[in-house]
């Protein structure tokens, strides 16, 4: 008898399985996975490129690159003027797209320097600190193989409370770009974090927006405090060749 139930047991889990296995592939099936892909981006780059036709930006200039941190500057030129700054960012990217992209709106400009921010997203994605290091290394290579004399600042990925969870992943992300920087005279590192934290170490909320990522305009004044005297810098040595 005990036998016969064993054996009406496993006939059952046996015709059970299939069905357990397609409810779940439906279920996974539903839950659809972020589009990573960098073709996301054609109606952006598109845009940069009607734009560039219309009003083209200066040969040889500052470019501003990376994702929505740069892309929502509103006044950037105006905050670091008389330098000529032109911005590319496209919110939402990750290192990999910049480099997907570099052809249509970075080596195209031919740009005397270029001010990097991106991994950010890169890490809300999950991916490591030595993958997004190695994002910014690949996009430091293509660059000098095109055009060596272009300086390349990376500006630090900022702790913001929305990742407050990855300060770690942020950290070591940064520290392997300062390293890396330290190393090149045609690179520079700028960490814009000491600015987002007031005296007792905290965030400083009142620079952000709702969502403890993105920023206020006063954000942005702080930025170009640290920014604009090192790319300054850069523009005055270059004006004199003595890059």
């Amino acid at each position: 008898m005990r036998l016969r139930q064993l054996a009406m047991i496993g006939l059952l889990c046996a015709c059970l399985a299939p069905v357990v296995a397609v409810r779940a592939q439906a279920t996974n099936a539903g839950k659809s996975s972020p589009n990573l892909a960098p073709t996301r981006f054609a109606n952006e780059i598109d845009g940069f490129l009607a734009a560039d036709k219309t009003h083209p930006p200066p040969k040889k200039a500052i470019l501003f690159i990376g994702s929505s941190i740069f892309g929502q500057w509103a006044n950037l030129s105006e905050q670091m003027a008389p330098l000529p700054v032109f911005n590319r960012a496209f919110g939402g990217s990750l290192t990999t797209d910049l480099l997907y992209y570099m052809d249509k709106v970075v080596l195209t400009y031919e740009p005397r320097i270029i001010v990097y921010y991106c991994g950010s997203n890169d890490i809300n994605a999950g991916r490591s600190a030595d993958k997004v290091f190695a994002g910014f290394r690949s996009f430091v290579e293509r660059v000098h193989a095109r055009l060596p004399q272009t300086r390349i600042f990376y500006v630090s990925i900022n702790r913001a409370p929305q990742k407050q969870g990855k300060w770690d992943v942020v950290d070591a992300a940064n520290k392997l770009a300062r390293d890396f920087c330290a190393k090149d005279k045609a690179l520079g590192f700028i960490d814009v974090n000491p600015a987002l934290f007031d005296a007792r170490g905290q965030p400083r909320l009142d620079l952000y927006l709702p969502d403890k990522l993105h920023f206020k305009p006063p954000a942005y004044e702080a930025f170009a405090a640290l920014i604009k005297p090192v790319v300054a810098q850069a523009w005055a040595q270059r004006a004199k060749g003595n890059e």
